[in-house]
């Protein structure tokens, strides 16, 4: 099984009953270790012992979308509906940039309410730091909008595919969420000249290994710069609040293999590993991940901001423990840098 780890680094790719073979066999202690080994070498190739970091600030939870394992969808009464201002936004960069953040994460639900503000939000976070870079997540929308905020200032957007399975999409998201305009704004991010980034949940109910060997030969044809996956976890208020959560060695097993298969991406270490397991973030770094995305919101945001059960807020998640994170990184063996992090070139 060695030789389609080798495979798989020296072509990027391998055909989808090889991918499929691999990933049977993801809980063998001996090719995971192997395959750690390999992304490892890889990944420094790229990044050396490199990581960057993110500030991620969450700045609301409202949402037009009922994606059925999302804690903040449409349906779920029980959330405590937030919005953060301008000026809130604008402070959070302010305390990121002090601690040494040079990429800023926007990220919230689908909330059309903040769609003609953004924006204006995007041009004030450049004028005010015109070294960092400004990512947003957002969800979809329409090419135009997706320009406007471009012209704006965006540098880059994470969108996640979540499935490239058209009936496992429809299990995951009701009636007038597709795959079809899913995949279409990911192609007019890319097409308008964003850093693009997708990527999938690991475990999600209802998934396959064949879906995920799909998952990774979707993401060769992408072509992203950016490429996040993480456990699936339950949330309480969901359809799938009894559902077993993702394995951690099926996700880090996925990681090794998304670091071959794209060896100069950004791959993150996720708060959903961290959250899985204690040690689940240092483990992401050692099997190719480069990028940590502490979190910059304020504290009555980050505790309402959740997506899936118990997730990490505090520690090493929040951004003014940097130190306490750049500690755990150095012990391991790797440094955190103060950088834009930009992908190296594709």
């Amino acid at each position: 099984m060695k030789d389609l780890i080798d495979a798989l680094a020296a072509d990027r790719t391998l055909p989808r009953d090889e991918l499929i073979f691999l990933l049977k066999n993801h809980e063998n202690e001996g090719l995971l270790e192997y395959l750690r080994y390999i992304s490892d070498s890889v990944r420094r190739t790229y990044y050396s012992n490199k990581i960057f970091i993110r500030g991620l600030i969450e700045f609301s939870n409202y949402c037009r979308c009922g994606c059925r394992y999302c804690g903040i969808n449409a349906c779920n009464k029980n959330v405590l509906r937030y919005r953060l201002g301008k000026e809130e936004i604008l402070a959070s960069c302010r305390t990121g940039y002090g601690l040494g953040f040079r990429t800023f994460v926007l990220q919230g639900g689908e909330d059309v309410v903040m769609d003609k503000e953004m924006p204006d939000i995007v041009a004030s976070i450049k004028e005010n730091y015109p070294d960092c870079a400004v990512t947003l997540s957002l969800g979809e929308r329409s090419r135009d909008y997706y320009q406007e905020l471009f012209d704006a200032g965006a540098d880059r957007f994470l969108l996640r595919h979540e499935t490239a399975d058209k009936e496992h999409y429809v299990k995951l998201h009701p009636k007038g969420q597709t795959l079809e305009n899913r995949i279409r704004c990911l192609y007019d991010l890319k097409d308008i000249g964003y850093q693009v980034g997708s990527g999938f949940m690991v475990g999600s109910p209802y998934q396959t290994l064949e879906n995920l060997a799909d998952d990774l030969i979707f993401l060769k044809e992408l072509g992203p710069h950016m490429i996040g996956i993480g456990p699936f976890i339950p949330h309480h208020d969901t359809e799938f609040a009894n559902y077993p959560a993702g394995s951690l060695k099926l996700t880090l097993f996925l990681l090794g293999m998304l670091r071959l298969m794209h060896p100069n991406a950004l791959l993150p270490s996720t708060t959903a590993l961290a959250t899985l397991s204690e040690q689940g973030r240092s483990l992401g770094i050692q099997m190719g991940a480069n990028v940590i995305m502490p979190n910059l919101s304020p504290d009555n945001a980050s505790t309402n901001y959740q997506l899936y059960d118990n997730k990490l807020i505090t520690g090493s998640e929040a951004a003014k423990n940097l130190e306490s994170l750049k500690k755990k990184m150095n012990e391991i063996g790797f440094e955190i840098v103060t950088d834009r992090g930009d992908t190296k070139h594709l």
